[in-house]
């Protein structure tokens, strides 16, 4: 018997994936797997049961990443299952921008007496311009990028891409090798890139001084992309008509051409049954199976359905550990690699091996 604790209120259409080989606990350290949506989980004990995480969404910065790998815990996430969502809601933004909606709408709303005639005098305010014909500048070509690519494209848009990973697919979009290279070009700019060492603060003076005068900028991504200070002084100066983000701040609250929305992105019902559906799939497969898919800190192994036992061997600082481990037990059928220094090896044999070789940070009998 399995024992799954959810640190959020996670989709019923996600826990009805657990049969009878599944518990529900409250115990958190008593679970084998954790199901997690925005919960902070970096000041938590964790415990010698748990196997795994899932994050029911994509972004993974609430979870201790490294602190999980030290220890052998898969962490996973589920890239993809809320793209749309977050596409739908890019657009949306693209339109708020383009047309100054928000700031008519709460002028509108504060008319009390000859309304008619005051919104025929005063409407003009509010004239904005339409995205037929601009450039759409996307920054991460993921999932969600490229549905945001294609969207716009089908709205009229031109569509600049820059993504150092970029593996095709927008045929018909101009791909620069650098976000500096493509910045000039835009008249809008959208950010989808998760937040790392390499990527918090790329928005800045410098960034922003190789904007068109007038752009707009839309981040659903993460606000730590964002340096704050930068954006309000290219605010000022002109250079950014107008930013559109999905994560507040209190640097950001009633500033002038920021528009703000209370993370939204992923917060539909379909989103959230995708998210939680993919999340439950992936601990199964993994707390059965041994299997990992779409895990964060860990290589993608996969040996499919288990029929006779499996052992899986976590290892840090092994450069090739399928091959260590093919050495010390030939004739098993096995499937590993690394994700930077963090190695995992899935064999399909219900025996523990011995002799493995230096490195080995965790075994687990599946």
């Amino acid at each position: 018997m399995f024992k799954i604790a959810t640190l959020n209120k996670i989709s019923k259409k996600g826990m009805d994936l657990f049969d009878e080989k599944y518990t529900v606990t409250d115990e958190v350290s008593e679970a084998n797997g954790i199901l997690v949506r925005s919960q902070d989980m970096h000041s938590m004990d964790l415990s010698d049961n748990l196997k795994a995480v899932a994050r029911a969404g994509a972004g993974v910065n609430n979870i201790p990443l490294d602190k999980c790998a030290e220890k052998g815990i898969v962490v996973f996430n589920t890239p993809g299952a809320n793209a749309n969502a977050v596409k739908e809601l890019v657009i949306a933004g693209l339109f708020l921008a383009a047309r100054n909606i928000p700031a008519a709408l709460t002028w509108a709303s504060g008319l009390t007496e000859d309304v008619s005639a005051k919104v025929e005098k005063g409407k003009s305010q509010f004239a904005g311009g339409e995205i037929l014909g601009k450039t759409l500048g996307v920054v991460g070509l993921g999932a969600i990028g490229r549905k945001v690519a294609l969207s716009a494209q089908a709205l009229g848009m031109t569509i600049c891409g820059y993504d150092p990973y970029y593996a095709g697919g927008l045929e018909e979009a101009n791909i620069f090798e650098s976000v500096e290279e493509m910045i000039p070009n835009c008249d809008y700019i959208t950010i989808h890139v998760p937040a790392t060492s390499g990527t918090t603060g790329m928005f800045n003076k410098d960034i922003f001084d190789k904007m068109k005068d007038g752009t707009v900028l839309l981040n659903f991504s993460r606000d730590k992309l964002v340096k704050d200070a930068d954006l309000l002084d290219a605010i000022e100066s002109g250079k950014v008509a107008c930013y559109v983000t999905d994560f507040p701040n209190d640097n950001l609250v009633d500033k002038d051409k920021v528009v703000l929305l209370p993370h939204l992105g992923a917060s539909t019902e379909e989103a959230e049954d995708n998210c939680a559906a993919m999340a439950a799939s992936q601990i199964m497969d993994y707390l059965e199976n041994g299997n990992i898919i779409n895990s964060v800190n860990f290589p993608k192994v996969d040996l499919g359905s288990a029929s006779n036992g499996r052992v899986g061997i976590f290892t840090k600082g092994v450069a090739d550990p399928a091959a260590q481990i093919a050495a010390a037990v030939p004739g098993v059928e096995l499937a590993g690699g690394v994700r930077g220094e963090f190695g995992y090896v899935l064999l399909d044999t219900p025996e523990v091996p011995e002799n493995l070789g230096e490195g080995i940070i965790k075994i687990v009998k599946f």
